[in-house]
Formats: structure tokens, C-alpha cells, sequence
């Protein structure tokens, strides 16, 4: 999400664009905090390590934390600034052999082939409803066996730089579920209470969480 204040939709929409995450990523200090997201500690820590794709990887900051646990991970997102950002933080943690790098819009994503043991994406927003479809080519990188964990903001969020483009984007768990193919079995569609801090506002909010494994 976008830490402007008081955008119009417009601003907003634009946003949602590749030339926006690049010159976010430009500056000197990170985005993120690094650290893994909570949902995916939950749901993969317990999980056997094999390959895993991470669609909007920002960062780096799952890739390394995947990559820290065993798996062999593809860190993918459609910002150039962001995967290198996301390089260099891999090289410093030690796992750059445990990783390589995809530049791709997660909205015109095709497996190409690909088959992982996981698939993840977290906090990516695609406008307009977009992430059902997304959730739909991301399940068909999943290989049989294999999870599909996707995690968003649910529209409880309550910030006061949202925009209606925002919270359109903003989905449930349960409006994934049409995006699932028919050999998928879900195993969590729920949102989970967190409590964030942005701009300095400590506000309470869920994670639309959707976790589901890809028949044998």
C-alpha cells in the first residue's frame, strides 16, 4: 500500500504500476523491515523445504527467510529496482546460491513451466478486484502435493491515506476461492487480527489469509 497522503484515485491507480514501485526503491533506505511476514512463519514452518516461488517479493525479505529454512526459492515481482534491492539483501545474508530472481507482472503471470512445492504472495494488491485472477495463475505454479499461500489486507484496514482504489484492491479470503482450480483443497480461508504501525499510526487490522494444497 502507499504511504501518500490525501491521493485521488488517479494517484493511486498509478500506484499500482511498475515506474511507482521502481522509484520507491530508489532511495537509500528500505522499504520494508526485512524481516518474514507473520503469516508466513505460521503456515511454513512446519512445512518439509523444496522450491518455492514468491510473487511480489519486494525486498527480499521472504525469499531470505524461505532461503534460511532450506528451501530453494524464485523471488519474483515486477519492480527491476526491487529484485536488485532484493539481491544485494540476499548476498549480505549469505544464501545468494539459494535463490535467483524473475522480473514479472503477477497480472499477466504464467508458470512457463515452473512447478514448486510452495507458491507464495503476500500484501500484493492488483486494482479492481484483481487478485482473484492472479490467484488463479498462481496456483498453476503449484506442483501436485504442493501449497498455494496467498496473504492480503482485508478492507477493515483503516488508514486515513486509503483511497476507494485502494480498498477495491483490498480483497477476503474467501473471494480467492473462485480462483482456485478444482484439484486445490483449502486448508485456511480466514482473517487474522494483526497489529501494524504505519507512518506512526499503530492501527488494528486482519490478514486475509488463504492457504491450499494442490491435490496428488
Amino acid at each position: 500500500m502507499t504511504d501518500h497522503q490525501q491521493i485521488t484515485d488517479d494517484e493511486a491507480a498509478a500506484l499500482f504500476e511498475p515506474p511507482a514501485w521502481d522509484e520507491r526503491y530508489t532511495g537509500q533506505e528500505n522499504v520494508w523491515s526485512g524481516k518474514p511476514n507473520p503469516q508466513l512463519v505460521t503456515e511454513v514452518a512446519g512445512l518439509t523445504p523444496g522450491t518455492a516461488l514468491d510473487v511480489g517479493c519486494g525486498e527480499g525479505g521472504d525469499v531470505i527467510w524461505l532461503a534460511q529454512q532450506g528451501w530453494t526459492v524464485t523471488g519474483a515481482d515486477f519492480s527491476a529496482n526491487g529484485l536488485a534491492r532484493a539481491a544485494r539483501h540476499a548476498a549480505q545474508a549469505g544464501i545468494a546460491d539459494r535463490v535467483d530472481w524473475w522480473q514479472v507482472d503477477a497480472r499477466a503471470f504464467a508458470a512457463d513451466g515452473r512447478s514448486c512445492d510452495l507458491v507464495t504472495s503476500h500484501y500484493l494488491h492488483p486494482p479492481n478486484g484483481g487478485m482473484v485472477e492472479v490467484t488463479r495463475r498462481l496456483a498453476d505454479a503449484v506442483a501436485p502435493g504442493g501449497y498455494l499461500l496467498v496473504v492480503g489486507h482485508a478492507p477493515s484496514m483503516d488508514l486515513p491515506q486509503l483511497t476507494a482504489s485502494h480498498r477495491r484492491a483490498m480483497f477476503l479470503a474467501e473471494d480467492l476461492l473462485s480462483g482456485l482450480p478444482d484439484d486445490f483443497e483449502p486448508l485456511v480461508v480466514e482473517q487474522r487480527p494483526r497489529t501494524m504501525t504505519r507512518e506512526g499510526t499503530t492501527v488494528d487490522t486482519h490478514d486475509s489469509t488463504l492457504l491450499a494444497r494442490r491435490r496428488l
